[in-house]
This record gives structure tokens, C-alpha cells and sequence, in this order.
């Protein structure tokens, strides 16, 4: 080989050589380039020394404040635009995303192992919400001013004839029964009461068996005084009766639940058809939290009813009312006739909740 070609071959080597170092170093460069850019996502470990990301906790949703002028103008519709001394109950507004007086509930009430309690476990599921869903137009028809929210009304724990294994004359229902509740109630874009009945149990050992629902945002809750027995008489003898201490307890619990979860108010129903089903209800506390609903679930032919809600809940204000419609008791002689959503809005004050049975 001659020397020209000799140099040559060797200039070729190491042009080839020198190229190659080149691109090395140019993709490192990138490769660092690429790794800086690159966010940086936790490593997944397993076994106790693994180190787990703290989980963020989802922002609320953010509410609009409270309009407490409208608040105002609708609580004085419930009226019939003119306030007494009593009602409307003065400048106790809610947290934003109160239900109340903005809104009418209509609820169908009862348990789904009985067709004895109420609508809920008297037809099918699909039957039954569209009944619900008839009650609903009908009250929009009669009072086109207040949007309506359809309700299941879900009797958790029945008052049972029996002591039954704890000795406490009540039943709690399964879980997967109050689930069902909230999937019906899902299908008509609706809320969910759950119904306490405490028997010779009482609401602190009740209540608190139930803070997995009341966590909700759609699901409220509900006491019953007629079967809260502290005479330790068997459930449907005599009509048993809560204080003020009870529901103070109650709405308190449900107040520390609102601001521990950030939801929206919650209601409280809590049925009355004579003035001893809760005693010392002056004594009752409102808060912001929780909008407290007096119920008159006392069924008969009209003007009895009348005559009980003018008494138990128009008489003692507490801050809302409610009224219970009976299919069947209601039209019981001497009645000849269950009173239609127009009767009821003659009453003073207009209830807000009303509930069929």
C-alpha cells in the first residue's frame, strides 16, 4: 500500500472515531436534558418501609353565599306574605346551599320490607317513584313559585312489638336496604331521609350507627318521638315523646358532621302531633348547619288534622313545619276525603316538607 493511501485511510479512521464521540456526547446531553424536564412521580414500594404520597383531599364544591333577602321574601311567602308574631321564625339564616324555605320536599315514606308502613314498601321500586313523581307535578302545579325535590323517606330502624336480640324493642335495618334508598332516590334527582324510631333505645346510641349516610350531602335524617319509649312502655301503647335535649343532641351531631365534611345544611324532621311528643321545645337550638322541620304526621279527616298542626307546630314554632298525608287512614270514616295539595297550602304557615304515607 502506498503511503498516500495509507494517510488517507488513517485520516478516515479517525474522522470516523471522532464522529462517533461526538454523537455520544450529544445524546447524553439530551438524555440529562430529558430527565430534568421530566416530572418527577413517586416510586410505587410495597412492605412497611414503603413511603406512601399524602392523599389530597378534593376541594368542596364551592357554594353561592347565602341570598338572605331572598331567604327572607320566601320564609314570608310560607306565610302568605304576612309575618305575626310568630311566624315567620325571625333571622335564623343557614349555611349556603340550604335546601330550605327555597325549595319544597315532597317525600314518599316507609320501609321495603313492609306494605303496612307507607308507599315505599307497597308497590315496586319503578311504580312507586312514579307515584312519587305525580305528587311532585301536582304540588308544582299548586304552587308554581317554590321549585319541589322529590324524597325517600326510609324508616332505618323500626319500633318493633318485641324486644328482639338487644332487648331494645327496634330493628335496624341492613345496610344494603338504606343503599337502595339512595339509588331511588338518585333516579328522580331526589334526597333521602332516614328515619329513626329509637324504641327503648335513645338517639345518642342511635344516630351515630348511621354517620356513614349523614356524611352525604343528599341524605338528611329524621326522628320519630311517638315511638321513643322512656317510660319503658312497649312501642305502640302509648305515644312516647323526645325533649328538647334529644333533638338539641341530634341537630348538634349533625352540625359537627356539616362542618368537619364542608356539605351543604342538613334537615331535620322531626314529627309531632301533640304538643307532648317534645317537651320544652322553646328550649330547641337552631343552628346555621341544620334546618329543623316540625312535622305533623297525625292522620284523621281534615279539620282533625288541621286542629293538630295548629296546635303541635303552629302554636310552638320552631323554625319550619311539615304536613303527612295518609292514602289510606286519611280517608277512614268519618272522612270522606284526603286533602289535596291546594287544601294544604291554605294552612298558616304553608309546610314546607310534606310527606305521603
Amino acid at each position: 500500500m502506498s503511503k498516500k493511501r495509507m494517510y488517507f485511510l488513517q485520516r478516515r479512521i479517525i474522522i470516523s472515531i471522532a464522529c462517533s464521540f461526538f454523537l455520544i456526547i450529544i445524546a447524553c446531553n439530551s438524555t440529562t436534558s430529558a430527565k430534568k424536564k421530566q416530572p418527577r412521580l413517586p416510586i410505587a414500594t410495597t412492605g412497611d418501609t414503603a413511603t406512601k404520597a399524602t392523599p389530597v383531599k378534593p376541594e368542596p364544591p364551592k357554594l353561592a353565599p347565602l341570598d338572605t333577602n331572598l331567604y327572607k321574601a320566601c320564609a314570608l311567602r310560607l306565610a302568605h306574605d304576612s309575618a305575626s308574631a310568630k311566624w315567620p321564625v325571625k333571622d335564623h339564616f343557614p349555611l349556603a346551599g340550604a335546601l330550605l324555605p327555597f325549595n319544597r320536599i315532597i317525600a314518599y315514606y316507609g320501609n321495603f320490607y313492609s306494605t303496612h308502613m307507607g308507599v315505599l314498601g307497597e308497590y315496586p321500586p319503578d311504580e312507586m317513584l312514579k307515584r312519587l313523581m305525580v305528587e311532585v307535578k301536582k304540588w308544582e302545579k299548586a304552587d308554581p313559585k317554590t321549585p319541589v325535590i322529590p324524597a325517600i323517606h326510609y324508616i332505618a330502624v323500626t319500633a318493633q312489638g318485641s324486644p328482639g336480640k338487644g332487648g331494645k324493642y327496634i330493628l335496624r335495618m341492613p345496610f344494603t336496604q338504606i343503599d337502595k334508598a339512595i339509588d331511588l332516590a338518585k333516579k328522580v334527582n331526589g334526597v333521602v331521609f332516614l328515619d329513626v324510631q329509637v324504641g327503648w333505645s335513645d338517639v345518642h346510641t342511635e344516630i351515630p350507627m348511621l354517620e356513614q349516610y349523614l356524611k352525604m350531602p343528599n341524605v338528611h335524617l329524621a326522628i320519630d318521638p311517638e315511638f321513643s319509649m322512656k317510660t319503658k312502655r312497649k312501642p305502640g301503647t302509648i305515644i312516647g315523646t323526645f325533649d328538647a335535649a334529644d333533638v338539641n343532641y341530634v341537630s348538634g351531631y349533625l352540625a359537627k358532621l356539616v362542618k368537619e365534611n364542608n356539605l351543604p345544611p342538613k334537615i331535620l324532621v322531626v314529627h309531632r302531633f301533640t304538643m307532648d311528643m317534645v317537651t320544652n321545645y322553646k328550649q330547641i337550638t337552631l343552628r346555621p348547619e341544620v334546618q329543623t322541620v316540625m312535622d305533623m304526621d297525625g292522620w284523621g279527616f281534615p279539620a282533625k288534622k288541621v286542629n293538630s298542626y295548629k296546635l303541635a307546630e303552629v302554636n310552638q314554632p320552631v323554625q319550619f313545619t311539615g304536613f303527612k298525608l295518609f292514602y289510606k287512614n286519611d280517608i277512614l270514616p268519618p272522612s270522606t276525603k284526603m286533602m289535596t295539595p291546594e287544601d294544604v297550602l291554605k294552612l298558616y304557615p304553608k309546610p314546607i316538607y310534606i310527606q305521603y304515607q
